[in-house]
């Protein structure tokens, strides 16, 4: 292995598909590692420490979800890319509550797998340089970077994944007004439809979760032929 190179582990049960994906992230200047499934995955990743995995939900051995959500209950942060011959809303849903970065259904072309690697490894470079920052704070609340978690007065609010990519691409662009096409690029949020559509709803429950009057929000503003800005 070239280690100057960033490393990706493919677990897939597919023999031809996992050379496919080789082939081409290697072409792309990517160090790809194969693994048939998922029975050491841990020891894989501790070994050859890749910078991301993309993971099969459908394995021989396992639910790629739940493996997924067992690296995350091992403190294991390393950015996630599940596959799955599913790509249904209730099966997405389910990869990123087990704490997967991203979710793409087969069959699919290697080009969009490709800007989902580089996608999720700009998003977990962003997020390692926020958590070298302070806590967020704003009224009553306080954004810790670190976990990933909002407070209210010291209490956690509860938000789905897709909520907090949100508010945490708002708060890293606080004062500054982002488009909704600049949003979904951020905060990539799967839980729903890529459309202008699907911000304006994660706004709106962003907003029910932390302003006090969603209609008259002083938190997350409205920035009128532009989209919304957050405002601390």
């Amino acid at each position: 292995m070239d280690e100057t190179l960033i490393k990706v582990l493919v677990v897939d049960d597919d023999p031809a598909l996992r050379q496919l994906l080789a082939d081409y992230l290697n072409r792309h200047g990517y160090d790809t590692l194969l693994a048939p499934d998922a029975s050491d995955l841990e020891s894989r990743i501790q070994r050859f420490n890749p910078d991301l995995v993309v993971l099969d939900r459908m394995l021989p051995d396992c639910d790629g979800a739940d493996a997924c959500r067992r690296l995350r209950q091992l403190g294991e942060d390393i950015p996630i890319i599940l596959l799955t011959a599913r790509d249904e809303t209730v099966d997405r849903v389910i990869g990123l509550e087990a704490g997967a970065d991203d979710y793409l259904g087969k069959p699919f072309d290697p080009r969009e797998l490709l800007a989902r690697v580089e996608t999720v490894l700009r998003r977990k470079k962003g997020a390692s340089a926020l958590i070298k920052e302070k806590q967020v704070a704003f009224g009553p609340f306080v954004f810790d970077p670190a976990t990933r978690m909002l407070f209210r007065s010291g209490e956690p609010i509860k938000l789905t994944g897709g909520e907090v990519n949100l508010l945490e691409a708002l708060v890293n662009n606080a004062g500054k007004p982002l488009s909704r096409d600049r949003l979904l690029a951020l905060a990539r949020d799967d839980e729903g439809e890529r459309n202008d559509r699907a911000i304006d709803i994660a706004i709106l429950r962003l907003r029910r979760a932390i302003e006090d009057d969603p209609k008259q929000p002083r938190w997350i503003q409205t920035v009128w032929g532009i989209g919304y800005r957050f405002s601390p």
